[in-house]
């Protein structure tokens, strides 16, 4: 269990205005602004758990990851995972936990990727049957047989980030912290990754924390999101229930045939083309069944697709309705 209580970490920034002269100047008095990254933030994770942390940029999302990891100390409050303090006790906590971070790497750049396994092995100490159960699993369910023996350089992105959410998981963590793990990612190589991710999380009950600017990694992963803006926790329940709690309106798409029918106006018309078009209305006004009928009425209808708010319009709203 991940459990956070009051967390506040604040940073010194230097600033100084720029030229030469300025420069000279900041080596014998220095100014600063003080960055309150996160503010009696307090959240807890249950075992098995896949979240989505999300948030804008500079909301405070990487320095909780990196408390939760232990690389970094809070001012106040108190972090603990799976009853340790990770700052406090590193050597036995990095042991439970997996890291990958999208822009960065944990494998060695111009060795072979199965080299860097191996270095891994070592620093966390794995048994050898342990470790090559762990490879050839993560090998077969990542698709990597083709690369293993390949510098880890002349990988793609997508190859390399699959060879990163392995190295992460060859010591069985029970938690996996993932910043951004598909950034940057084709379509094939996304669906991959999240359809691991999924798997893994359901048949090892692999504790999550997921923070993504991708709501389609939101979507696809997590039932629960904590909504971080100015280093405080602005929102944290169920994705559908602050779907709900956001905006109730349903969108429907429909495809037809001949004349475009007049709306009701109870609908709101979003977007229309030839054959098509993309209508919007309250469900306490007009109910799904009535707006299907009403169009089945007054068009040749070939075919409806309904839908509630999407993430990326619902996180758009909490940016609106928080200010940020």
């Amino acid at each position: 269990m991940i459990e956070f209580k009051d967390v506040s970490k604040t940073y010194r920034v230097a600033k100084r205005k720029s030229g030469m002269g300025n420069a000279v100047k900041s080596f014998f008095s220095r100014e600063y602004n003080t960055v309150h990254a996160l503010q009696d933030v307090s959240f807890t994770v249950r075992d098995g758990e896949c979240v989505g942390y999300i948030g804008p940029n500079g909301a405070g999302k990487s320095t909780t990851i990196k408390i939760m990891c232990g690389v970094l100390t809070p001012d106040g409050g108190e972090c603990r995972i799976d009853g340790r303090i990770p700052y406090k006790e590193r050597v036995a906590h990095v042991r439970d936990i997996g890291v990958v971070f999208g822009q960065r790497s944990q494998l060695w750049w111009d060795v072979p990727v199965i080299d860097s396994f191996d270095l891994i092995r070592d620093i966390y100490r794995v048994e050898e049957g342990v470790y090559r159960k762990n490879v050839k699993e993560l090998t077969e369910l990542l698709d990597l047989e083709e690369i293993l023996q390949t510098p880890v350089r002349t990988l793609s992105l997508g190859q390399r980030m699959r060879c990163e959410i392995a190295a992460s998981l060859l010591h069985d963590p029970k938690v996996l912290f993932l910043d951004e793990p598909t950034i940057g990612l084709d379509a094939v190589s996304k669906l991959a990754v999240r359809k691991f991710i999924r798997e893994l999380n359901a048949r090892k009950g692999t504790t999550i924390v997921l923070t993504t600017h991708d709501m389609q990694d939101i979507e696809a992963l997590t039932e629960r999101i904590l909504f971080i803006g100015r280093g405080r926790i602005l929102l944290d329940g169920k994705l559908s229930d602050v779907k709900k709690r956001i905006s109730e309106r349903k969108t429907m798409v429909i495809t037809y045939q001949g004349e475009p029918p007049v709306l009701r106006e109870e609908m709101k018309l979003v977007e229309s083309g030839k054959g098509r078009m993309t209508v919007s209305f309250e469900p306490s006004e007009l109910a799904v069944p009535g707006a299907i009928s009403y169009f089945a009425a007054h068009t040749q209808l070939l075919d409806v697709l309904v839908s509630d708010i999407t993430t990326e319009e619902m996180v758009a709203q909490m940016y609106k309705e928080y200010k940020l």
